[in-house]
C-alpha cells in the first residue's frame, strides 16, 4: 500500500502509525531479550563480588580508570550525536542527520581503539585468562582474580561486541542517507529511530559495566 506522501505500507499493517509502532515493539522486544542476557553476567559477578570483595577490589585496582573513564565520555557523547541524529531525521533535514551518524561512528570507534589498546596492555601483564594464555597476577588471592578477569573480558567483550553490530548498522544508515539513495522518508526515520535505541542500549550496558568494574574497587 502507498499512501499520498509516498510512504509505502506493509499490507499486514492499517497506517503508517501502526507499522512505526510494529517497528519499535519489535525493538524493545530484542532489547529485553539482549538485557536478559546481560542480567545473567551481571547477576553472576555481583553473586562473587559478594564472596570474593577484598580479592575482586584488587584486581579491579589492575584495571585502567583513566581509559575507561575517557571511554564513558565518548561513549555518552555518542549518545548524544546519535540523539540529534534522530531530531534532524524528524525534523525532515537527512543530510544533517547523515553527519551526526558519522560524528556517532567516529565515537564509537574511537571507543573501541581505545578499549583494543587497554586489552592489548592488559595482555602484555599477563592478566588475559584467555585461549589457554598464562595467566600472571602478583596480587592476592590469585584464583579469584583470575575469576574476575573471566567476568571482565566476558563482559567487555561482549559489550565490544555488540557495539560492532550498533556500528555496522550506524555506517549502514550513513550510506543510506545519501542524496537518491532510494529510501523513502517515513522508513529512513524509523531505522534511525530503531538505531538509536540500539545504541542507547549499548551506552546503558557500558555505563553498568564500567560502575561493576571499574568503580567499585573498595
Amino acid at each position: 500500500m502507498t499512501m499520498s506522501d509516498g510512504a509505502t505500507i506493509a499490507s499486514h499493517f492499517e497506517d503508517a502509525e501502526q507499522q512505526r509502532e510494529a517497528g519499535l515493539m519489535g525493538m524493545w522486544l530484542f532489547l529485553a531479550t539482549e538485557l536478559l542476557l546481560f542480567a545473567g553476567l551481571f547477576g553472576g559477578f555481583a553473586i562473587y563480588r559478594g564472596l570474593h570483595g577484598d580479592a575482586f577490589a584488587a584486581a579491579a585496582r589492575h584495571l585502567d580508570l583513566p581509559l575507561a573513564t575517557a571511554n564513558t565520555v565518548i561513549l555518552l557523547t555518542s549518545g548524544l550525536s546519535m540523539a540529534l541524529a534522530e531530531r534532524m531525521a524528524h525534523a525532515g533535514a537527512p543530510q544533517l542527520a547523515r553527519r551526526w551518524i558519522a560524528v556517532t561512528v567516529a565515537l564509537g570507534a574511537s571507543f573501541l581503539a581505545i578499549k583494543g589498546y587497554e586489552w592489548h596492555h592488559e595482555y602484555s601483564e599477563g592478566l588475559m585468562p584467555l585461549l589457554g594464555l598464562a595467566f600472571e597476577y602478583d596480587g592476592p588471592d590469585a584464583a579469584q582474580a583470575h575469576l574476575f578477569f573471566d567476568f571482565y573480558f566476558a563482559m567487555t567483550g561482549l559489550h565490544a561486541l555488540h557495539m560492532l553490530i550498533g556500528l555496522a548498522a550506524l555506517v549502514l544508515l550513513w550510506m543510506l542517507g545519501r542524496p537518491r539513495a532510494g529510501l523513502q522518508p517515513d522508513r529512513y526515520i524509523r531505522q534511525v529511530q530503531i538505531t538509536g535505541m540500539y545504541w542507547a542500549f549499548v551506552d546503558v550496558v557500558w555505563v553498568f559495566v564500567f560502575t561493576s568494574l571499574y568503580l567499585l574497587r573498595s
